[in-house]
């Protein structure tokens, strides 16, 4: 009893390393996923990579649960097919937003969504947020207002603006996903499998309408095996949906969220090495402010719901 008693607490943090891992690399591929998008779309093949990215996995998906997609009722598909409304948004503004600011504003600004959510969960409850959460959420804010600031105090871009309106758009999602009773009880992997499928009509309508940019089977003829596209399909979204289910099963929520919670540092550091990305010294203490703000505010999120 003893030898495997002294076992456990060194058998115990590898097991959740062994499930830590993969989820921490989905944290990097979503930080990198914002350089990778930037290398491939332009403002006239934004709906078309949007309509390539997720038309390549839905496939899969639905293969992978179709007998669970067969099981929703009506309620279900109506709930996750606004969800996908809604989603479809994000990802338009994400994409826009990312073609017009780099990709180490797009990933700092879009983690202001760990404050927003807290802040408007509270407004519609009518429940007060600590007081911590409300000075982290401050924090991150005048982050925002630095690092987009990093060459002087200007006009933010219209890409940074994109992103923040992603961020309140993510925030959104979320509690919508919370307050439709309907998707509670559905399965994960149908309900992702809807709101992708949701999102890819909104997009292939609107490549449909003239002026909308280049069309979708042109763009992949000239893409051809572009490296950026498969990342974005096979890894950022595939990849990282499974791991995610797969890790929610072994570990805690709160664990993979944390985890996920490094993504901005992850697309600041692709976005410094890979494409040269210069923040000045206004733009780097706003970096260190947002990413300082919204783990002080998770946490106090974390401590306020317990």
């Amino acid at each position: 009893m003893s030898s495997i008693a002294a076992s456990v607490p060194l058998d115990a943090p590898r097991r959740a390393w062994l499930t830590d891992l993969p989820v921490l690399l989905v944290a990097v591929v979503w930080g990198t996923s914002y350089l990778a998008a930037k290398g491939i779309t332009t403002t006239h093949t934004v709906i078309a990579v949007l309509v390539l990215r997720f038309a390549v996995v839905l496939p899969v998906l639905v293969a992978a649960g179709w007998r669970r997609l067969r099981a929703l009722n009506a309620a279900q598909w109506r709930g996750a097919g606004l969800l996908g409304l809604i989603l479809g948004g994000i990802f338009l503004l994400e994409t826009y937003g990312v073609v017009h600011t780099s990709a180490t504003n797009a990933g700092l600004i879009i983690s202001l969504t760990m404050v927003f959510t807290p802040l408007a969960e509270a407004a519609v409850t009518r429940r007060r947020p600590p007081r911590a959460f409300l000075a982290a959420a401050a924090l991150s804010v005048a982050g925002v207002v630095l690092l987009t600031q990093g060459g002087g105090f200007t006009t933010p871009s219209p890409g940074d603006l994109l992103m923040l309106l992603a961020a309140l758009a993510r925030t959104v999602h979320v509690l919508a996903m919370s307050r439709i009773k309907a998707v509670r009880s559905a399965d994960s992997l149908s309900l992702t499998t809807v709101q992708l499928g949701s999102a890819v009509a909104v997009f292939a309508l609107l490549a449909a309408v003239p002026g909308t940019g280049a069309a979708p089977w042109s763009v992949a003829a000239g893409f051809g095996p572009r490296a950026g596209l498969v990342f974005l399909s096979v890894f950022c979204t595939l990849f990282a949906f499974f791991v995610q289910m797969w890790a929610v099963r072994r570990t805690s929520p709160s664990r993979v969220s944390l985890l996920l919670g490094t993504e901005p540092l992850w697309a600041a550091a692709a976005g410094i090495a890979l494409a040269g990305d210069r923040l000045g010294v206004l733009g780097v203490a706003g970096a260190a402010l947002v990413l300082a703000g919204t783990s002080w505010g998770r946490r106090a999120a974390d401590e306020g719901a317990r």
